[in-house]
């Protein structure tokens, strides 16, 4: 199993993709020290996917209001 994170704009748009991870959890917890650079780089939000599967998404980069 490949875990990646699609990076995409506020619309869906992809922009990008992580580094492959080995597991769930560090996928997770990469993208929880993260998530302030990718938003810096413009990025809104993001998937999981395990292989080609969406595990879930989107997931919100922007703090709740």
């Amino acid at each position: 199993m490949t875990w990646t994170w699609t990076y995409e704009k506020a619309d869906g748009t992809v922009v990008g993709r992580s580094e492959v991870f080995d597991n769930r959890g560090d996928a997770e917890s990469w993208v929880g020290e993260a998530f302030g650079e990718l938003l810096d780089d413009g990025v809104d939000q993001v998937r999981l996917f395990d292989g080609e599967a969406e595990v879930y998404g989107p997931m919100s980069l922007h703090p709740e209001s």
